[in-house]
């Protein structure tokens, strides 16, 4: 194997994922594990990351984004501000006697109070891939990110906790007993369109889920398809200044960068969609190439 120059990290709360990388980019070696921040005690980091890169003999620095930076993560790294560029400024060191570990700050929004932890490295990934590129960003996921950029700098942004309300809703809510494992891609484009029409209707078109397997037999598949759609539809409507007349982007990866991309398109809305593993790599590359500019 061919020695790293330098270690990228992408760590967050369920899972911590590193690749060796050598100083012009290229990947050497690549890790994964499930001992994300949340199943660790501040004391725990440093053994857990060099479980996985200990033996590749790597004595450059190791440039961390994620949770990893979070006030119960390995050392708290300060939010930037917004408006602020993309890849803010200054990387904090995290302690350890043995590795050069620095970890990218996330965002904070004063009003309305947002913020945000590893999607900026994911943004600015997508803007070291996309040169002079202006719109909005949409970063699916657990807590959805919606983001205006302008001039390689993050305007504003709004998250919407659509991921977990689906992950309640299905697995723990009274409708759990009629929510499939399938899809139906017509039952979640109608779906979008009736929560985009009308958003306050959101709660009575939840329960009819339920309603209309007991009454009606409904597919609990188209269920599933359903909320989802209801869940995003309402989200795109509350989120409709971001998109509406802009150029989007969604950086993700799987079937849910694919179901917000097919919404945003059934709105009309042009939109690239980027691989989210493909940002966060460049996002740590363009923090690292900056590390070394100025070292």
């Amino acid at each position: 194997m061919t020695k790293p120059d330098w270690i990228a990290i992408d760590w967050g709360t369920t899972h911590l994922r590193v690749w060796g990388m050598t100083a012009s980019g290229t990947i050497v070696d690549q890790a994964k594990s499930d001992r994300g921040m949340g199943s660790l005690s501040r004391d725990e980091f440093e053994g857990a990351l060099h479980d996985l890169v200990g033996d590749w003999g790597c004595t450059g620095p190791m440039i961390a984004c994620g949770m990893v930076g979070s006030r119960q993560g390995w050392v708290e790294a300060p939010y930037a501000t917004a408006p602020c560029p993309a890849l803010p400024d200054g990387l904090t060191r995290a302690p350890s006697a043995t590795m050069d570990v620095r970890v990218i700050p996330g965002i904070k929004q004063m009003q309305p109070a947002d913020v945000m932890r590893g999607e900026e490295t994911q943004i600015a990934g997508f803007l070291s891939l996309n040169p002079k590129w202006d719109g909005v960003i949409c970063l699916p996921g657990t807590h959805t990110k919606w983001v205006h950029i302008s001039a390689d700098e993050v305007v504003s942004f709004q998250t919407f906790m659509t991921g977990e309300m689906f992950a309640l809703l299905s697995g723990q809510s009274v409708l759990q007993h009629s929510i499939g494992n399938g899809w139906d891609d017509a039952a979640f484009a109608t779906a979008v369109s009736e929560a985009i029409s009308k958003p306050e209707a959101l709660a009575a078109r939840l329960f009819n889920l339920r309603a209309n397997e007991l009454v009606n037999g409904q597919c609990r598949d188209a269920a599933r398809a359903r909320l989802s759609g209801l869940l995003i539809g309402a989200e795109l409507a509350a989120a409709r200044p971001y998109w509406l007349g802009q150029s989007v982007a969604v950086v993700g990866a799987g079937p849910l960068a694919k179901i917000y991309t097919t919404a945003l398109t059934a709105q009309g809305v042009p939109v690239t969609q980027t691989d989210g593993d493909r940002a966060t790599l460049a996002g740590l590359t363009a923090a690292y190439r900056r590390l070394k500019a100025t070292s």
